[in-house]
């Protein structure tokens, strides 16, 4: 059976797509922007701020759905530039312990709305 997790404590969707679905034991999460829900907009210029804002956005998601970041399984990392990866791997680091979840990174050449990161994740529900 396929779910659709919605939250006001996330941003909304920007076009025809869910925050998140879950499926069996699993809960997909589609990428989440900067965005902070209170506001509407981007919480910062700065990519490391931009990150913290999309793991912040995930974990609203996934407390939505019955579980917690703890127990992500993989995640997808945009960046608009890899030259700030290191420091977004320092926040990244401070909402994960181990064992990490699974990633796989990527430089983009832009993302929507001009935001700098985006983090999709996959997480466990049980």
């Amino acid at each position: 059976m396929i779910e659709q997790i919605n939250t006001a404590d996330a941003p909304g969707a920007v076009g025809p797509y869910s925050q998140a679905i879950k499926v069996g034991e699993l809960l997909f999460v589609s990428g989440q922007l900067p965005i902070d829900p209170s506001t509407g907009e981007f919480n910062s210029a700065n990519a490391v701020e931009q990150a913290d804002q999309c793991l912040k956005n995930l974990a609203a998601i996934a407390k939505a759905a019955g579980t917690e970041l703890s127990k992500t399984v993989k995640t997808t990392v945009l960046l608009t530039d890899l030259g700030d990866f290191a420091e977004v791997n320092r926040i990244y680091a401070g909402y994960f312990s181990a064992p990490y979840p699974a990633r796989a990174c990527y430089e983009v050449k832009a993302l929507p709305k001009g935001a700098k990161v985006e983090i999709e994740a996959v997480i466990a529900l049980g």
